[in-house]
Parts: C-alpha cells; structure tokens; sequence
C-alpha cells in the first residue's frame, strides 16, 4: 500500500473520533462531568504526545532554533485564525454547557461555517503531525494516532450535544463531522507527500510549528472545558493522560 495512502487512512482513523463522539453526543447523552473529564484525559494525553513525539524529536532533527521558530509561529497562526473565528460564533465550539452554547447560537445563528472552520482548524495540525511521523521511521507514530484520537472525541461529544441543544438537525451535524474526518485523512496524506524528502531541520520545523498550535489550541480550548466539568479534578485526570501516553511511547 503507497505511504501516502497509509498516511490518509491513519489520519482518518483519528479524525472519525469526531464522528464517533458526536454520535455518542447526539443518541446517548453523556453527563457534563463525564465529557469534562474525557476531555481532561485528552488534553494529557496530547500534552504528552507533542513534548516527547513533537518537540524533542524536533529538537534531535534540527536544533533549538527550528524548534523554537516554529513552536512560537505555530502558536501564533493557531491563536490568530482562533480570534477570528472565535468572533463569529465558534468560541465555544468545544463546549457542551447549553448556557454557553445558546448565547453563542444565539449572538451568531448562522455559525456552521465557522464550527466547521474551527473544528479543522484544531485538526489539521494534529493530521499532518500523522503524515510527517510515517517519513521519519515508515511507520506511523501510534501514540500521536493514540493521542489525537482521544482528543478527537471528546470535542465529537461536547460540539454534538450543544448543536442538539441549539436545535440543530441531526443529518447537518453528522454530515460536518463526516467531512472534517475526510479533511484529516486528506491532511495525514498532504503531509507526507509535501514533507516527503524535506532535510531533518525542515521536518523539525513542521513538528515544531504543530506543536506549537497544538498546545495552544489544548490551553484554549480543552482546558476551559475540562476545568470546568471537573473543577479540582482536571489536573489529576490530565497527569493521568500524560503519564498513559509517556508509558506508551517508552513501552511500544
């Protein structure tokens, strides 16, 4: 099977935990808390993944500066593209409190476009994180798929339980999430065909700017919610993700 094709199929896998959880969401309501702490979970797991997968291989690749270039600029292109988007009605797209959902449907009702637009813009980086990780060794980095997966869903969950609250339609939601799923596995393929024969420190770039956009998106978006499902509990859950992945990558 071509690299490229094996990359969009790892890709896909992690993006269906959207799909996954918004069905989840949308037939069998979890509690608030549960979501919170599935989300906690997550948001170790991919701290985990983007400090030993993402920046110290990026580091053993290519150095302090690339790592340090890219890691801030990832942050920075992550944090612009969110305050646009988060102005026109995608602030709280991982939020599954109705409060918070319905003034946000409600200051912007016409807000599909920019939940799809975020959701991809919290995906893409992870996606291409795949793609890259099957160019450096020809296998794919389980704890990045492991990772992203279980951050995936949880936004699934949270996103399909307020747009159900909003009054959504079933067949729209579905369908977005359908879509994004498609988009990570075209972006885990994109990835490693464009990054495919790139030097060590181009590739420690890449990693280094996903990175940096990951762990962005984690402190704006994942921990607001976890924190607020969870409250005193968010951090033990999340120490408990990070150290789940760190075993992982140290044990396979």
């Amino acid at each position: 099977m071509p690299m490229a094709l094996q990359a969009g199929l790892w890709g896909l896998l992690s993006g269906s935990a959207l799909l996954l959880g918004a069905l989840i969401g949308w037939f069998a309501p979890m509690s608030r808390r549960l979501i919170a702490a599935v989300m906690a979970f997550g948001a170790g797991v991919l701290i985990s993944a983007l400090s030993f997968e993402l920046v110290d291989e990026a580091w053993r690749q290519g150095g302090f500066a690339p790592v340090a270039v890219g890691f801030l600029g990832g942050a920075l292109v992550y944090t612009a593209a969110n305050y646009w988007l988060s102005h026109r009605g995608a602030r709280h797209r991982k939020r599954s409190h109705e409060a918070k959902r319905a003034t946000q449907a409600e200051n912007h009702p016409n807000n599909g476009a920019a939940l799809a637009l975020g959701a991809l813009l919290d995906g893409i980086p992870e996606s291409i994180v795949i793609g890259v990780s099957l160019i450096e060794g020809g296998a794919v980095g389980m704890v990045a798929v492991i990772a992203v997966f279980l951050s995936n869903l949880p936004e699934g969950l949270s996103s399909a339980a307020g747009m159900k609250a909003e009054g959504k339609r079933a067949g729209g939601v579905f369908a977005m999430w359908a879509g994004i799923a498609l988009a990570s596995g075209a972006a885990a393929a994109i990835g490693f065909v464009a990054f495919a024969g790139v030097p060590p420190e181009g590739v420690a770039l890449v990693q280094a700017v996903a990175a940096g956009a990951i762990l962005a998106m984690i402190v704006d978006t994942m921990v607001p919610e976890a924190f607020e499902g969870t409250h005193d509990f968010a951090g033990l859950i999340s120490v408990t993700g990070f150290l789940a992945a760190f075993a992982l990558s140290r044990l396979t």
